[in-house]
């Protein structure tokens, strides 16, 4: 029924902003700035986050997206590596990882990874991202990027999120210029925005106190994008984050990227319950998830790209999610362990043509990068 409502002419979908701006004079003000593509302050950011209701934040972010986008729509041709879940850092909400020696623990061979990609035709992306593992020396990292490149010369090597890139300066004792440089030289393309989970001290105390801070994962961004390596940036929610801040973290990326234009999309990740240390909690529900994909894309107007990430939040909802604001429908992705080692669920290979259809069932055009 949503989809079918949403693909209605212009001129029905502005009836829900005009019937919402006529009964809230500051919403009205804060949605002409929206409109107009000034940035929002934090208080008129978090006003429009709580009190826009979700089909009026839906359709203002589907405004913004179509200023950006038009009808397009975005997918990639990829496959995700997780070439080990075992990892030193213990967060609450990561139902992924096996601790050194514990049962469970895996690592792939770099010739296991290889075959894997060969086995994946017309093959544009590959993301790879694991744990910490302190057996893998620095040299498996580079050696990984290289042997990829050297077999697939021309496939996008999305690699080693901020958390990762950290790591491979302690252990190499390298400064995180010199491992950036390194991996670029070897064939690194671009690096995954996990990690960030939210930018708030407090939560990082609760949930994940032996990562690193949100200064260092930004510091790290900050000299990818120095180096012209774009990153992507995330933020996981729907756990005991709040309003304000979802708000701050959203603002402080915005910041970042009018410094360095260095951020390629923003992905928001749905905070996953099933088999972790917060598994009391019940994750967020479609409302929230779909207020904050709009909300993203709204504050995050200078960002290219807002991801619908379908591993997370299922197929149907990331539809959905593509009328609230997001233009990516992430790819292929063929495997992905994180989300299935927490759900019990095997991720689903979903095919370009399947994703195309998606797409187009929305009234969108399918726009393959």
């Amino acid at each position: 029924m949503w989809i079918k409502d949403f693909s209605r002419p212009e001129e029905e979908r502005n009836f829900i902003l005009e019937e919402t701006l006529k009964k809230n004079c500051e919403l009205k003000d804060i949605s002409e700035k929206v409109l107009n593509f000034e940035p929002l302050d934090f208080e008129s950011a978090l006003k429009l986050y709580r009190e826009g209701d979700i089909f009026f934040l839906g359709e203002l972010a589907r405004k913004v997206k179509e200023r950006i986008h038009g009808k397009k729509y975005y997918y990639t041709i990829n496959r995700h590596i997780n070439y080990t879940n075992v990892c030193v850092i213990n967060c609450k909400f990561c139902g992924y990882h096996k601790r050194p020696g514990e049962e469970g623990g895996y690592t792939l061979e770099i010739d296991e990874i290889l075959e894997k990609l060969k086995e994946t035709p017309q093959l544009k992306e590959v993301h790879i991202v694991g744990g910490l593992n302190p057996r893998l020396p620095y040299e498996y990292y580079v050696n990984l990027v290289r042997k990829i490149r050297d077999s697939f010369p021309e496939i996008h090597i999305r690699a080693y999120t901020c958390v990762e890139i950290d790591w491979l300066s302690k252990i190499s004792g390298k400064s995180v210029e010199e491992v950036l440089k390194e991996l670029k030289e070897a064939g690194l393309n671009s690096i995954p925005g996990g990690g960030a989970e939210v930018f708030s001290e407090r939560i990082r105390a609760e949930l994940y106190p032996t990562k690193i801070s949100s200064e260092r994962w930004i510091e790290i961004a900050k000299t990818a994008h120095k180096l012209g390596i774009p990153t992507n940036a995330t933020l996981l929610f729907g756990h005991i984050e709040t309003d304000e801040e979802i708000i701050k973290h959203l603002l402080i990326l915005r910041k970042i990227q009018e410094e360095t234009k260095g951020f390629y999309c923003f992905i928001p990740l749905a905070f996953i319950p099933e088999n972790n240390e917060l598994s009391h909690l019940p994750g967020p529900s479609a409302h929230k998830i779909l207020k904050v994909i709009a909300i993203s894309r709204i504050i995050l107007n200078n960002f290219p790209h807002i991801k619908a990430y379908w591993v997370f939040l299922g197929i149907k909802l990331a539809q959905i999610a593509l009328l609230w604001g997001a233009d990516h429908f992430h790819g292929t992705v063929i495997e992905e362990k994180i989300s299935e080692l927490m759900r019990g669920q095997q991720v689903m290979h979903l095919p370009p043509v399947e994703i195309q259809r998606l797409i187009r069932e929305i009234g969108g055009e399918p726009a393959e990068i």
